[in-house]
């Protein structure tokens, strides 16, 4: 967890709210997408403009580039908030989520969270974000399922946050995994009826 008092005081963390928020509503799959000359990453595959959906462009390059830059709004948000209470840094943190997921600029119509999940676990318990990435990454190499590795990564996270001694942030990444498994019932859907995609298969 981030250094800094406790509590914070109401208007500080409405600072920090609106601080989150903008910075998670940022819409880096699309802004890279179009700066690239491939149109709306919303016309393709599954209409998501996170990293996945980057990926059946072709352009590896920009996948990458969206998932590092997803991850580092949330991770960012939190960070600058931090010095402001430790309160704050979790509602930055919470707000930069639902600004990733429902960003007003596209009318409220974003990513399904991930990069910025992890970029939120990178800030908080930087040991429980290598946890993540190595079991993605394991879940991927063995299914080729992109949603999969997410919904089992982001199942264990909180637990795992609870061991390494981070009953706090377990809390509120408890709320982040509902909201998670919540915005991929459609690929959730799919897995049970085996029609979900798999990783590197273009739209």
């Amino acid at each position: 967890m981030p250094d800094g008092p406790l509590l914070a005081s109401p208007l500080v963390l409405i600072a920090a709210a609106i601080l989150g928020y903008l910075l998670g509503s940022i819409p880096f799959g699309l802004v890279l997408t179009r700066l690239a000359g491939l149109g709306d990453i919303r016309a393709i595959g599954s209409g998501n403009i996170g990293t996945t959906n980057v990926l059946r462009t072709g352009r590896k390059d920009l996948a990458a580039a969206t998932l590092v830059l997803d991850a580092l709004k949330g991770t960012a948000a939190v960070l600058i908030a931090a010095p402001w209470g430790g309160e704050a840094a979790i509602v930055a943190g919470f707000a930069a989520f639902l600004g990733h997921l429902f960003p007003v600029w596209l009318g409220f119509k974003g990513g399904k969270g991930v990069a910025t999940y992890l970029g939120l676990l990178g800030a908080f318990a930087w040991p429980v974000a290598l946890f993540f990435m190595v079991l993605w990454v394991s879940v991927a190499f063995i299914t080729r399922y992109s949603s999969l590795s997410a919904l089992t990564a982001s199942l264990l996270s909180p637990i795992a946050l609870l061991l390494f001694g981070y009953p706090r942030e377990a809390m509120l990444f408890a709320v982040l995994s509902a909201i998670l498994w919540i915005m991929h019932r459609a690929n959730i859907g799919r897995l049970l009826a085996g029609t979900e995609s798999r990783i590197g298969k273009k739209a």
